[in-house]
């Protein structure tokens, strides 16, 4: 009988204290902007990751200025949840508000943070919003990082409406590792505006020249990818001449053309030439020779001028593809001529 008792004993001294643990997914928010004496709300999304039930005791916020909304009742294992603080805005200026959660899940309590400025007036995006993705509306639908140096961070912004009636969460999905955003505020209501702000690093950019890729705007967390709500991005990465020859001595790029017109009249392609001509005292070389988008094809017999040789650049514009262009046709160009280092070729298209 005693070894009976003994076995169970020794089970439960094994098992851990306790099964449940707190888990933040969504635990510090930038409320953005905000009009004096206006309270926003910051929603924080959190999860019982554990298998027993969890219970928040308490939620301890900063100052009186704030108040917290919190589940009274169990949270199952696995279960996600949300907790609402609210800040009053009566005081102008930055502010950064905490709460610190009390729970069965954790030893310590766990903190969140909103912060956001409080201003006297709020201006709203004076532009327009000539995009649809779902319930949202958008100024663009583009990004482009022109003219960017290693160890740049330039930022491009999208500013959203919801033009829907629920409240939304506006976030961009498939972003590669070198383009960072935040959303400002990250909850949008009915007929509120907000700003995407995306950042790129340039350190994380392999290759000089021309970089694109698709991402995707999202009303809410978990929505699909779908052709609807792409954004394009392209980032134009230009070569360093640290290393450059000394006394003067470097290429010299001269165009016959820097843009094209392609009138089509009906046909399926056009064609046109640049003569290239290296005028300087060194080789010329043309690093990177690519299109922004579909619809173009280029040709170029010689990637290398020494000093007074010429060649021929020759774009063909295809019709049925450059109707489906959402940008302006063009050509870039990386060369090793410190006066042009990068060259864009514009073609107007009269489809």
């Amino acid at each position: 009988m005693k070894k009976q008792l003994i076995i169970p004993l020794l089970l439960l001294a094994v098992l851990p204290a306790s099964a449940q643990k707190l888990n933040v997914i969504t635990g510090d928010v930038n409320c953005g902007p905000v009009g004096y004496e206006i309270p926003v709300t910051a929603v924080f999304e959190l999860e019982n990751s554990g298998r027993r039930k969890l219970r928040i005791s308490d939620v301890k916020v900063s100052c009186g200025c704030t108040s917290v909304d919190y589940p009274r009742t169990d949270i199952a294992g696995g279960e996600k949840f949300e907790i609402k603080m609210t800040y009053d805005s009566r005081q102008l200026g930055h502010y950064v508000k905490q709460a610190a959660v009390y729970s069965n899940g954790s030893d310590k309590p766990v903190f969140l943070k909103m912060k956001g400025v409080v201003m006297a007036e709020v201006t709203d995006f004076a532009g327009s919003y000539d995009y649809s993705i779902g319930d949202l509306r958008i100024d663009r639908n583009e990004l482009e990082f022109d003219d960017v140096n290693r160890g740049d961070q330039p930022v491009q912004e999208i500013h959203i409406y919801n033009a829907g009636t629920t409240t939304c969460q506006p976030n961009l999905m498939h972003l590669p590792s070198y383009l960072t955003a935040t959303m400002a505020p990250q909850q949008l209501a009915p007929g509120r505006g907000g700003t995407m702000v995306v950042t790129l690093n340039s350190e994380m950019l392999h290759d000089y020249g021309l970089t694109q890729t698709t991402i995707y705007l999202a009303q809410n967390p978990g929505d699909k990818v779908n052709k609807d709500n792409d954004i394009g991005v392209s980032t134009v990465l230009l070569p360093s001449f640290a290393a450059q020859g000394t006394q003067g001595v470097h290429p010299s790029l001269t165009m016959s053309a820097e843009q094209l017109d392609f009138n089509f009249n009906g046909r399926s392609k056009v064609k046109d030439e640049i003569v290239l001509t290296n005028n300087g005292q060194a080789t010329l070389q043309i690093s990177a020779l690519q299109m922004f988008t579909p619809g173009l094809k280029v040709t170029l017999s010689k990637r290398q001028l020494k000093p007074g040789e010429s060649t021929k650049l020759k774009i063909t514009g295809v019709a049925k593809d450059l109707k489906r262009a959402r940008t302006k046709p063009r050509v870039l160009m990386i060369t090793n001529d410190p006066d042009k280092a990068k060259v864009v070729i514009t073609v107007n298209v009269k489809l």
